[in-house]
């Protein structure tokens, strides 16, 4: 079962076969737990928004594409549900919090050999103002700039995943870049 690939997975699951959807859980879940986290700003709300996602993803095995690739699908569904679990609590307005054990080992670490206190003290100061920046953004900037920069996405990729044409995705990109510049203009300059 291990060395079946992803459309493997996917019809054994379509015929009911719960261990090939549990390799792709398996298979997936980091990913989608490391965007969603990136998109929510915690990890709570990270892992129910991939329990959701995965759930919803069963629920429509049947409606999936095979010419589709497996992870680009699962993406687009945890980006969705992210997007939603966003979209409710702003209507209620409620703020979406960062964990503070984010700080030490979270998806958002600077890479870094062997980094020095100075090293550590910027890098900190770094992403503490992305984080200012993203929860400054609209839902769909957000989520257009995590995709983008963090995930590696293209601008198709995005379009379909926010279900945005290419010049909607453009200008989301755009205006989360221009307000990621802006807040770390600052450091940028003293460093």
């Amino acid at each position: 079962m291990v060395g079946m690939d992803d459309a493997a997975a996917v019809a054994r699951a379509r015929a009911g076969d719960t261990e090939a959807f549990r390799l792709l859980v398996e298979r997936h879940s980091h990913a989608l737990f490391r965007l969603a986290c990136r998109m929510t700003g915690n990890e709570h709300d990270a892992e129910e928004v991939v329990q959701e996602a995965f759930l919803k993803a069963y629920r429509s095995l049947d409606r999936f594409e095979d010419r589709a690739q497996v992870g680009s699908w699962l993406y687009r569904i945890a980006a969705n549900c992210a997007f939603d679990l966003l979209r409710t609590r702003r209507r209620r307005g409620e703020q979406a919090t960062v964990d503070e054990d984010e700080e030490e080992d979270g998806p958002r670490e600077m890479p870094s050999t062997a980094p020095g206190p100075e090293r550590l003290a910027l890098s900190g100061e770094v992403r503490r103002r992305v984080d200012a920046a993203l929860a400054r953004m609209s839902l769909r900037e957000r989520s257009a700039f995590v995709l983008r920069h963090f995930e590696g996405f293209s601008i198709e990729e995005i379009g379909r995943a926010l279900e945005m044409d290419a010049s909607a995705t453009k200008q989301s990109v755009f205006r989360a870049v221009r307000k990621v510049r802006r807040v770390l203009g600052p450091v940028v300059e003293a460093s």
